[in-house]
């Protein structure tokens, strides 16, 4: 096996961290995988360094071994190399490189009053999950690390930097970090100028252009695996150093570059743990609340509505179902239990019958929540079947991107010509597809690779950085050498199920109120 001819993806997502090797012709040949779990200490979402660096091992021994089961070799190289993360966050590191607090997820909602007033200062959208909005909350909080910090990170950024020892990110992941400038490819210079003027009086010692890391473009070389790197990633010391690395990049960019979504006017939903819609657009938008403005992995604008929650409550049903199974000594594997409740959910009354579920594990920017209780209810006369049931958790993992989702398309005129799903929903053929297609009134189309998601994104980064000819761009790349015989599935709903899905909708904003009763008495 000629390993040089190989790319590779690894990213750190919120329940699993997974490893893919592509080869030249961009097929997956081999794969990794370590199951993870943020934990809330101390009201913050996090995940250990211990957790961090054990997975990151854990998942490449795993991809190793996949290679040498398929292919009879050790992996000992790859012709380039990139990683992804969760976005944004906050990882402050000290001039050595070590983390000064814990790591700060995205599913964190602790940032409004800074988020509000960089919105306010900038003119520009700045979502709580946003690095800028936890640096200002802690300066806001008077936290003690403030002074020693060198480097703000993102989880990707700081793995990258552990592997290659360079503080770099790719300009999607950039843009969550602090607002771009497309044009330059670059940090905004007149917003960097304003934070630095708000906080001139605080005497830090630094000034935010100090302590942002570089940015950079999809297909520029970001630095190559050092000998200290190679061994804090695979401690067998069989993966050698010198393997090129692709500019970091978060989930939302490898989800655009994984579903050949980078080109104007076309748009991905990635539905997961959390589930965010990203659209590429062509004209500028007004500033909302709900939308957040960042970029394709090469600089083009996007505008994305995120939201924190999407199949958490789902996989806590399925669970339950699953432990019943085994109550009764019903044999049925994990996989095959969503396949069974994903198709029952077809069965189901178009509105869900009735039925109300709100999946709010944490809070929830787009309905302007800061934390989150997981409730299902119904009405008394409300039709409660296996099928509605399972519906409505689906159609509620929906429901708030499609709260986000008309604000683009209503309010702003934003056009989609294409939309790819891609993620754990879309796992069970036509099922999430469907129930997408419902909520947008629109056909989804979903890749064969749909499940492979934002590690076989990376992956393709990292592809483009080592085989793209010269001058060619990120769209030309991915339409005419990944993608011009891709096999997709596309799918559009019927009118019944587009006018439950409003029926439904209408319920849902409705009833929040029992949500924030909730957050409020739970």
């Amino acid at each position: 096996m000629d390993f040089q001819n190989t790319a590779l993806g690894l990213e750190f997502g919120s329940t699993r961290i997974k490893a893919v090797l592509i080869d030249r012709a961009n097929k997956p040949i081999a794969q990794g995988s370590h199951e993870w779990e943020n934990q809330l200490e101390n009201g913050i979402w996090t995940y250990s360094m211990d957790a961090i660096i054990g997975g990151l091992q854990h998942c490449f021994q795993d991809l190793k071994r996949d290679v040498k089961e398929k292919f009879g070799e050790t992996l000992t190289t790859a012709g380039a190399m990139g990683i992804s993360g969760m976005m944004h966050g906050y990882l402050p590191l000290d001039a050595a490189g070590q983390p000064l607090t814990a790591f700060r997820t995205w599913r964190n909602t602790m940032t409004g009053p800074a988020a509000a007033e960089l919105t306010e200062l900038f003119g520009f959208n700045i979502p709580q999950r946003w690095s800028i909005a936890h640096l200002y909350q802690a300066i806001l909080n008077g936290e003690e690390h403030l002074p020693r910090v060198a480097r703000l990170t993102t989880l990707a950024g700081y793995i990258h930097e552990r592997l290659t020892g360079r503080a770099v990110l790719g300009i999607g992941e950039a843009s969550g970090v602090m607002p771009v400038d497309s044009a330059k490819l670059d940090y905004d210079e007149g917003m960097i100028a304003k934070f630095d003027a708000r906080i001139a009086d605080r005497g830090f010692g630094w000034k935010l252009r100090d302590i942002l890391p570089l940015a950079m473009p999809a297909g520029e070389n970001a630095g190559c695996l050092t000998a200290e790197g190679a061994l804090l990633l695979d401690p067998t010391g069989e993966f050698q150093p010198g393997v090129p690395f692709a500019p970091p990049e978060g989930d939302a960019g490898t989800g655009m570059a994984a579903t050949n979504s980078v080109r104007a006017r076309t748009g991905n939903v990635s539905a997961g743990t959390s589930d965010f819609a990203m659209i590429v657009v062509d004209h500028p938008l007004n500033v909302h609340r709900e939308i957040d403005m960042v970029t394709t992995p090469a600089g083009l604008p996007v505008a994305m509505v995120h939201c924190n929650n999407c199949t958490s409550d789902i996989n806590a049903w399925v669970n339950l179902f699953g432990e019943f199974a085994g109550l009764i000594g019903a044999e049925v594997s994990k996989g095959d239990l969503y396949v069974k409740l994903f198709n029952k959910a077809l069965e189901g009354d178009p509105d869900c019958g009735g039925l109300m579920s709100y999946n709010y594990f944490s809070g929830e920017g787009v309905t302007d929540l800061d934390e989150g209780r997981p409730v299902f209810a119904r009405a008394e006369n409300a039709r409660m079947t296996l099928a509605n049931f399972m519906r409505t958790h689906l159609l509620s993992a929906l429901a708030t991107l499609k709260i986000g989702l008309d604000i683009l398309t209503q309010e702003e005129n934003v056009p989609i010509d294409k939309l790819y799903g891609h993620g754990g929903y879309f796992k069970t053929p036509g099922v999430g597809q469907r129930m997408l297609s419902a909520a947008v009134a629109s056909p989804v189309s979903v890749m064969e690779t749909a499940g492979e998601g934002g590690p076989y994104g990376m992956a393709l980064l990292a592809g483009y950085m080592l085989w793209k000819r010269e001058g060619q761009s990120l769209e030309d790349y991915l339409d005419q050498t990944v993608f011009a015989d891709a096999v997709s599935s596309t799918l559009t709903a019927d009118v019944r199920d587009i006018a439950g899905f409003a029926a439904f909708l209408e319920r849902y904003k409705n009833s929040l109120p029992v949500e924030k009763a909730a957050i409020a008495h739970m």
